[in-house]
């Protein structure tokens, strides 16, 4: 009860410092832009004095920034919650409480409310209601790390992740949090060098939660369910909090948010790194691929003449092909064939060269004159610019199978598929069409787990020379 007392007089005092932070806010804005208003600038006048037309809806900002914040349980501390976080939170609350205050500007057709007072406010609730809650952050975490207000803790596991998890704990002190000790069926000792002992088995968490005092406990450790739910219901008879450890962490390097569907709540595992990498990688593909299609754009006109000029049909051929995460996409290239070519392919199967699902002949009957010197320096494959500029292809990267090549019993050939095709890559430098298939897969496999921009700047640096020798091209 005193807990509860304790907590409510904590949460007052958090929506008092709000409430000040809100009406100084409009009333700093309000001097700011003092020139322009109507009415003495003062505490009376912004919200009472009869001078100001705009006293409700600057009382209803206040009113509205507090009830929000406290909405979004900004009224309350949370230790565990990162100091960027808690910003993004204030920030998505300042901006809530601003759309409203325009709605009901706009709803109740209130004339003349100055555009510059609402947008300096807006500004200076972010700046009071974030800095004040730095400075109470500091102080807490001061007050918490010299042991007011610590929380004794048990964990369920003793293994690895268990370990991990004291050891995260031990540095950060500002979160308060006092491990008493591990419960382990398995392990008898602590798994941390002069750390806190395994107290029992899970068999005696009702007697060591009672005499450790123990106010929360963390699950670090797959368990049954029957034996979870029995946890469950006697940490709830005991009125603790639990907290459980994700299973199967260890194994990722993902970060985790937390969703629902309905009402079965969702962990869902993202690589926020892989993100930034890749949309890196892709702004940089954006940014060569253009700049590479201006440049060239004088070479695919000349092609473009040589190829109507050498046999009939239309400049382009378009191939079906799989892209990222088994998309399929038309795949552009200069047409160095002839119209019939893939009717023909029946034809001269069992000429194939190629193992695997590839079908390549060295001196194929259907590539036309211009088509042989297009494909011998890869000038064919230009229009995939187009491909990387759309986003269905990267400069750099897998080489882009036929839809009808990919055997999809194949796992190595389906984890090409977690990264975009690449107009060039470790095939292309190493050997074009020469290297077995096999092989292809292994070097598309080693650059998706090794990629790096430097490595795609060196299999672009040395792609040139590659093409311009004309060797393994057919």
């Amino acid at each position: 009860m005193k807990k509860r007392i304790k907590q409510t007089f904590i949460s007052l005092v958090y929506i008092g410092f709000d409430i000040f932070s809100a009406c100084l806010s409009v009333y700093l804005a309000c001097l700011i832009r003092s020139d322009g208003l109507y009415f003495d600038v003062n505490l009376y006048n912004l919200f009472w004095g009869d001078q100001n037309p705009f006293r409700y809806v600057f009382a209803f900002w206040v009113f509205s920034s507090v009830v929000i914040n406290v909405t979004r349980g900004l009224h309350r501390t949370q230790r565990e919650l990162m100091r960027g976080v808690e910003m993004f939170y204030i920030a998505q609350a300042v901006l809530m409480s601003s759309i409203i205050l325009v709605v009901c500007v706009y709803v109740l057709k209130i004339q003349g409310f100055p555009r510059s007072v609402f947008f300096i406010g807006t500004f200076l609730n972010f700046m009071f209601f974030t800095v004040w809650r730095f400075f109470k952050r500091t102080i807490v975490n001061f007050l918490v790390a010299g042991g007011y207000n610590n929380f004794n803790v048990l964990i369920i596991g003793a293994g690895k992740v268990g370990k991990s998890l004291y050891e995260e704990i031990v540095k950060r002190p500002e979160l308060g949090i006092k491990v008493m000790g591990f419960l382990d069926d398995v392990k008898t000792e602590s798994p941390v060098f002069n750390g806190p002992p395994v107290l029992g088995k899970l068999i005696d968490f009702k007697k060591i939660a009672r005499q450790e005092f123990i106010d929360k406990i963390f699950i670090t450790t797959f368990l049954e369910t029957k034996t979870f739910l029995k946890l469950m219901e006697t940490a709830k008879g005991l009125n603790l909090n639990i907290r459980v450890v994700p299973f199967g962490y260890e194994f990722l390097s993902q970060e985790v948010e937390k969703y629902n569907i309905g009402i079965i709540p969702v962990l869902d595992y993202y690589n926020r790194n892989y993100l930034r990498k890749q949309f890196g990688k892709r702004l940089f593909d954006v940014i060569v691929g253009l700049f590479l299609l201006l440049i060239l754009s004088p070479v695919f006109l000349i092609v473009a003449l040589l190829i109507k000029c050498d046999s009939p049909g239309p400049v382009f051929y378009f191939s079906y092909r799989y892209g990222r995460n088994g998309w399929k996409f038309h795949m552009w290239k200069f047409r160095s064939m002839t119209m019939d070519a893939e009717k023909e392919i029946a034809k001269y199967k069992h000429q194939n060269e190629a193992d695997g699902p590839i079908f390549k002949i060295k001196n194929d009957p259907r590539v036309t004159p211009v088509g042989r010197i297009l494909r011998k320096y890869s000038l064919d494959e230009l229009p995939q610019l187009i491909n990387v500029i759309k986003g269905d292809m990267s400069l750099v990267g897998p080489r882009p199978f036929v839809v009808h090549e990919i055997e999809k019993e194949d796992l190595l050939q389906l984890q090409r598929l977690e990264v975009r095709p690449g107009m060039t890559g470790l095939w292309q430098i190493r050997g074009r069409s020469d290297i077995s298939f096999n092989r292809l897969l292994k070097w598309d496999l080693w650059y998706i787990n090794n990629w790096s921009f430097w490595l795609d700047l060196t299999i672009l640096s040395k792609t040139l020379p590659v093409v311009l020798k004309g060797r393994g091209a057919y």
